[in-house]
């Protein structure tokens, strides 16, 4: 599957901009560049040593393209392990379409997404989880992605399974050592060892599997689902959270028929807020099925905020019943799931006020969408729901669905190998499941792959990366 042409593509934004980087790798991405590049200094480009960075002009014949800087990286030593070739030159779309079709025309291939990572996991310059985590690296945006994709592309997670792997290897090779004698009835694995060793694997695969409900939240935003009747600040609230008039407010009921979605960073977490359609009886078809979609977003987020009024609670001794009602029955229905109940327009309540709302109501938390009183204590709170422990200890956490399926595999595979030896069951049956094991760890970090996986992994790529 390696290629040996030369490939190019712009390496920045598409569209205008002070600069553009236009990236070539392959066997003749120097020599190419070479043919259409004049050095100030009249040095030639092949001559020179990698690493370095020449200005000059980028020609077609004697028609002049630009004024650019070169960068010359050669092979091995270079991202995608090949010559590679990177031109800065100005960021007029003109220009970049104009050097991107001369170097088309003179022995380059446009790249495939994801092409040049590719080429450096081929080449051996990275693994299959790094080559993941530099994709993970440039979708980041927020601190705790950006932390987590670091480790990742550093190596940290596949240290980890490369690791597991060589241990677990190192006994299989003993129990195949083992079948190739079985007449003799020998043993080379150390059984005792074996068992300490599928322990310590259990172990870990578990914490990583485990990593993986806290990863995928910080990878893809934590949802917050902003629920409650008509008119109680919900959309406000939404407006308080991004700063920003995002939600339309209004004294009319039934204004959100509809759920709005907005995302912001607390924390270095990115939390997905979702201002849904306010829950009462009614006839109107649309605000209905508004109402339909509040409950499927209940479903589907991590953390609901059911929101009161709290002008109208001591006025209406019923209402303070129904939303003890609403608010256990919204609990019962997703126990595992935190559940915040905050009583707003906490500025016309009275301190004697807030110790009868809490005669009725536990664990209230008070704020003011209008006036942002409340907010920041509220944001703070929600940062506690989610563990980010691992992140300040840099332990390695699972943000991957591909990785996390061959996880649970190979920690299935290990569960059998334990059952077997507690089972004292033959060696060449533990050595399948082993040989399993092995496989789907080996998954991970591509030293197990096929083509079809390659390609599903790296057309998720941008373009000239």
């Amino acid at each position: 599957m390696i290629q040996t042409d030369t490939i190019i593509a712009l390496a920045t934004p598409a569209g205008a901009g002070a600069i553009a980087v236009i990236r070539l790798s392959g066997p003749d991405a120097i020599t190419i560049a070479t043919k259409h590049f004049e050095s100030v200094s009249g040095k030639i480009l092949e001559n020179q040593k990698s690493h370095t960075i020449h200005l000059g002009y980028i020609k077609d014949g004697e028609n002049l393209l630009d004024q650019a800087l070169i960068s010359i990286f050669k092979n091995p030593h270079s991202y995608t392990g090949e010559n590679v070739i990177e031109i800065s030159c100005h960021g007029s779309p003109y220009i970049q379409q104009q050097i991107i079709q001369l170097f088309l025309r003179n022995g380059c291939r446009t790249a495939d997404a994801g092409e040049f990572t590719l080429r450096a996991f081929l080449n051996g310059k990275m693994d299959l989880s790094q080559a993941e985590a530099v994709a993970d690296l440039i979708s980041s945006d927020n601190a705790a992605s950006h932390q987590i994709a670091v480790q990742q592309m550093r190596g940290g997670f596949s240290n980890e399974i490369k690791q597991l792997r060589t241990e677990l290897l190192n006994f299989a090779s003993l129990i195949e050592l083992e079948l190739d004698f079985s007449e003799e009835d020998v043993e080379f694995a150390d059984r005792t060892e074996f068992k300490e060793l599928l322990t310590r694997i259990q172990k870990v695969l578990q914490g990583l599997i485990d990593s993986f409900a806290v990863g995928n939240v910080i990878k893809n935003g934590i949802p917050v689902a902003i629920v409650g009747e008509p008119n109680v600040g919900k959309s406000t609230l939404l407006n308080a959270f991004l700063n920003e008039e995002r939600a339309l407010v209004s004294d009319i009921a039934g204004t959100t028929r509809d759920t709005i979605e907005d995302e912001i960073s607390i924390g270095g977490i990115g939390f997905r807020f979702i201002d849904t359609a306010g829950i009462r009886e009614t006839q109107d078809v649309v605000e209905g099925m508004g109402i339909k979609r509040t409950f499927e977003k209940i479903e589907q987020s991590q953390v609901v905020l059911l929101l009161v009024d709290g002008s109208k609670l001591l006025s209406d001794d019923k209402k303070l019943k129904n939303i003890v009602i609403d608010f256990e029955k919204i609990k019962n229905q997703n126990p595992l799931k935190p559940l915040v109940l905050l009583v707003n327009k906490a500025d016309t309540l009275s301190e004697d006020d807030k110790n009868i709302i809490g005669t009725y109501l536990d664990n209230v938390k008070y704020l003011s969408a209008k006036t942002g009183e409340g907010v920041e204590e509220l944001q703070n709170s929600l940062l506690e729901f989610v563990n980010t422990g691992a992140l300040r200890n840099n332990e390695t956490i699972v943000t991957n669905t591909r990785h996390y399926n061959s996880l649970l595999k190979a920690l299935e595979e290990i569960e059998k190998v334990q059952f077997g030896m507690k089972a004292d069951l033959s060696s060449d049956l533990m050595a399948i499941d082993v040989r399993e094991a092995l496989y789907h760890l080996g998954e991970i970090t591509g030293q197990v792959t096929n083509d079809e996986l390659l390609g599903n992994i790296f057309a998720n790529f941008c373009i000239g990366k």
